[in-house]
């Protein structure tokens, strides 16, 4: 079986199913954490800042062991982090369900942001080896279309759920659909050679401390931490990065890809991808906000009133992927965060008195321009760089968006801080112009000469 012609059909669409599976676990225990923070913390008897660390905890795993595991995957396989990561989330989902106290639960919820990261570090890598090279955008799009679906449905389901249960049920759903996801994952998924070089722990360790103070820093700059603090992890921040950045243009396949950095196309396409996530995190924190505090609208029709946006995506995702395989992804890119672009300048200029239509039609235009910008991008990330650095390409992708939506969100806390009364319109005047600065980088991949059409 060659794995640059992808998977024979039906094992390609069964391997699909899998990585679907797989990833709409990792997204949803992200988004169901959230609506169920005031319910875990009042059953916990723990405060509503304390049970932060539910979410943070999640959050931070994943993002500092992102590409180390990615790295690690370039080495063993693709598919044995990918079932690794699978097997440790529904462990890790069963604790979670088990845990009685608040420490017990934010540490279980450490152990599967780990298993996560193993399911997103590798993702779009095995996209890569699923599908043959003509069809990698509609692989690409498929993968896009589901976290979309499950960045939408995540609140409702969580609702669902806590209507008929308690919370704990939120995590042991998981247990019986990641069992059956490890399963199929060891029969459909593909396997890739590796190689025996011999793998950089200090380096993953040193990129743990380098994301770890990054997602520290910035948040402690959104939350008005002491200028002290902010100045010493600044300072450590700057010291441990440069020597972990020295250390990465040393090795032949690093940790930090630094190789695919090089090539131009890829550096723009991770650029594009940091703006343009930043620019949607600034507009979903900000516009429950706005919503609510500023139009009068109550909590279900604020979630009625989001829902377009990543609806949207789940049309545009699709149409995008197939255009990938033909059309340069700098002028789909492009095009597409034109529209958000202008969808979120309509937004905060929609006026006092909106409509339910003023604001849907708006957020519909802002999550079609989104999804027609990021399957491309994902895939020009993934052509770009060379088939054996796969891993490094995946996790790279994954950390321009947890990096792109960290920044947005301390964004917003620090524009909420300077401007209590109109911070939500300030927020989504900022994320218009991170989305314009976003599609000005998408299109400067026209003249870069390795461009992939």
């Amino acid at each position: 079986m060659e794995v640059e012609q992808g998977l024979p059909v039906p094992q390609r669409y069964w391997a699909i199913v899998v990585i679907a599976l797989g990833i709409t676990l990792a997204v949803l225990d992200g988004a169901i954490a959230n609506v169920a923070l005031p319910t875990i913390a009042r059953d916990l008897r723990a405060s509503a800042s304390a049970s932060i660390w539910i979410v943070n905890a999640y959050q931070l795993s994943i993002t500092i062991s992102l590409l180390p595991l990615a790295s690690l995957g370039d080495r063993i396989g693709y598919r044995r982090i990918y079932m690794a990561g699978l097997a440790l989330f529904t462990l890790a989902s069963l604790g979670c369900a088990l845990a009685n106290s608040l420490p017990a639960l934010a540490l279980v919820r450490v152990a599967q942001g780990f298993g996560a990261a193993g399911i997103m570090s590798v993702n779009t890598a095995l996209v890569r080896a699923i599908y043959p090279a003509n069809m990698l955008g509609r692989g690409v799009a498929i993968n896009a279309m589901v976290v979309a679906i499950a960045s939408a449905v995540g609140p409702t389901v969580a609702s669902a759920i806590l209507s008929v249960a308690s919370w704990p049920w939120l995590f042991a759903i998981n247990v019986p659909i990641g069992i059956a996801a490890v399963i199929g994952a060891g029969r459909a998924l593909p396997t890739n050679p590796g190689h025996d070089a011999p793998y950089d722990l200090l380096s993953a360790v040193m990129n743990a401390v380098v994301f770890g103070l990054l997602i520290f820093t910035i948040d402690g700059l959104g939350h008005g931490e002491a200028s002290v603090w902010l100045i010493v992890q600044t300072l450590c921040l700057i010291l441990v990065g440069y020597v972990f950045v020295r250390r990465q243009l040393t090795r032949t396949a690093p940790l930090l890809p630094i190789d695919l950095l090089k090539i131009p196309v890829f550096a723009l396409s991770i650029a594009t991808s940091v703006c343009s996530f930043c620019a949607q995190m600034l507009a979903y924190v900000s516009l429950p906000f706005l919503f609510q505090s500023v139009f009068g609208f109550d909590q279900v029709e604020t979630g009625l009133l989001i829902t377009p946006w990543p609806f949207a995506i789940i049309f545009a995702a699709p149409l995008a992927g197939v255009l990938s395989d033909r059309y340069s992804a700098g002028v789909l890119g492009g095009i597409g965060l034109l529209a958000l672009t202008l969808g979120l300048a309509l937004l905060a200029t929609v006026g006092a008195h909106p409509s339910a239509f003023d604001i849907a039609w708006r957020m519909a235009l802002c999550g079609a321009g989104f999804g027609m910008f990021q399957s491309p991008n994902n895939r020009q990330m993934l052509a770009a760089a060379p088939r054996e650095r796969s891993g490094g390409a995946s996790g790279m992708l994954g950390t321009a968006r947890l990096t792109g939506q960290t920044v947005g969100a301390a964004l917003v806390a620090l524009i909420f801080g300077l401007s209590p009364e109109r911070g939500p319109m300030l927020a989504l005047v900022v994320a218009a112009a991170v989305a314009g600065l976003a599609s000005v980088v998408s299109l400067m991949r026209l003249r870069t000469p390795s461009a992939v059409k």
